[in-house]
């Protein structure tokens, strides 16, 4: 007996399957047969895939610059799993954590190699901030919630620290099993070459689409080679759009080039979900269609390609015996206007709309589903 099968899902790339679900897990896919407490039919209009990850968010309620609650940009809007990206060091992990426990929404952290996490915006200036053996201890004493660390390397934040705090968030890392870091780009100094040839196998640029000049393309719109050498050493790009690191012009001319993200992400939190240009993880996807991206391509940025960089190894596909976290959506035809962190805006004909998170076999419907008179089941 399972607990609920879903029916007539349509797929990313178009085909359909059923899934059922067994005690949180995935039990079964393709043609189910069997009995189930429920059964959803999808009736091959609607989309599923595996839950959502929003690999860079900011959601530590007490954070006094970016916070946000965890379900209200989490299941609310389809996203299963988020991965809070360095709002908090050493010194308030625990609280975080605790915090979150009680979320629908499955709550992860990257931890900020400086101790306070971001309090002010110039964590990094202080080089007395890093704290070698706090970072240890936090992650010894939460190995199932810090995924990785998260070092911000732009001028506002480092001061004139250069690249010295990302040599030992490097440091930090081989110390602690090779954890997966997470590193933001923004303004020079330190140079995005100097930063780039610092970073290895697994390593993570943030708001690697932005629109400031120490950005991924050379004036002349080439891939710097700098950044084109870490990609070959299997340095991964995040999108981490936020409220001024994604530029359309610049994705445009990366994605043409073949330059794809490994993962799309909202870094959001609740001023620029509120106000925009962020709003939520779905309306940053559905910008991705503007800039030559494919439905099945956009999934797997917030699927399989987000669980692989941060090692969440139940997560991210539809195979059977992984967490049955899954994301129900629509793909409406229609225009909308799209705006950048720069200020362009542009016409879409396409955007996702989510409908409902599964999360560990729970079934919530999202703040789109309510209202979405279609979605009955």
């Amino acid at each position: 007996m399972y607990d609920f099968i879903i029916r007539r899902a349509r797929m990313a790339d178009g085909g359909l399957t059923d899934i059922a679900v067994r005690d949180g897990k995935i039990a079964a896919l393709g043609e189910v047969s069997g009995e189930a407490a429920r059964e959803y039919d999808l009736a091959a209009r609607f989309y599923l895939s595996a839950g959502w990850i929003d690999s860079h968010v900011h959601c530590y309620p007490k954070s006094p610059i970016y916070h946000d609650e965890a379900d209200r940009i989490g299941v609310a809007t389809g996203v299963t799993t988020v991965v809070d990206a360095g709002s908090t060091g050493a010194d308030d992990i625990d609280d975080f954590y605790q915090l979150t426990r009680d979320a629908s929404t499955q709550v992860y952290a990257l931890l900020n190699i400086a101790r306070t996490g971001i309090v002010t915006q110039n964590e990094l200036a202080d080089m007395t901030q890093i704290d070698r053996v706090g970072v240890r201890d936090a992650v010894q004493r939460l190995p199932g919630f810090i995924l990785g660390i998260k070092a911000r390397i732009s001028s506002s934040v480092v001061g004139k620290n250069g690249v010295r705090p990302l040599l030992e968030a490097k440091a930090i890392q081989q110390e602690n099993n090779n954890l997966p870091l997470m590193v933001h780009i923004g303004n020079n100094p330190p140079d995005l070459d100097e930063i780039a040839d610092l970073l290895g196998s697994g390593d993570i640029i943030t708001h690697c689409y932005n629109g400031k000049p120490n950005r991924i393309l050379t004036p002349a719109g080439e891939l710097r080679a700098s950044v084109h050498r870490a990609l070959q050493r299997g340095v991964r790009l995040d999108v981490g759009h936020g409220t001024a690191s994604f530029s359309f012009e610049v994705a445009r001319a990366a994605i043409a080039q073949g330059i794809l993200p490994h993962t799309i992400s909202s870094d959001i939190y609740c001023r620029n979900r509120l106000n925009g240009p962020v709003r939520s993880l779905a309306h940053v996807m559905s910008k991705f269609f503007n800039v030559g991206m494919t439905l099945a391509q956009i999934i797997d940025c917030v699927t399989v390609h987000a669980a692989e960089g941060l090692r969440l190894r139940h997560k991210g596909r539809l195979e059977v015996g992984y967490d049955a976290d899954l994301t129900i959506f629509d793909v409406q035809e229609s225009a909308c206007v799209f705006t950048d962190s720069e200020g362009e805006s542009v016409t879409g004909e396409k955007q996702l709309l989510p409908l409902a998170a599964v999360v560990g076999g729970e079934w919530l419907i999202t703040e789109e589903g309510k209202k979405h008179h279609g979605f009955d089941l």
